[in-house]
């Protein structure tokens, strides 16, 4: 009897390729305050897809 092995491994080339198939919007927003009073906020808004996708798209 020989035992099966499953390999539950993803290469980074595949991850990229699922990414990029389906698409990825990140988004985050960072405030920084002292006593209350907002001194630096960052909004970050990214979309991240191949051209192809976002070509297919109407």
């Amino acid at each position: 009897m020989t035992a099966v092995q499953r390999s539950d491994q993803v290469t980074l080339v595949d991850l990229l390729d699922r990414l990029l198939t389906g698409g990825v919007v990140l988004t985050g927003d960072v405030t920084i305050s002292l006593a209350g009073v907002d001194l630096v906020h960052v909004s970050l808004r990214a979309l991240i897809s191949s051209v192809e996708t976002l070509m297919e798209q109407p």
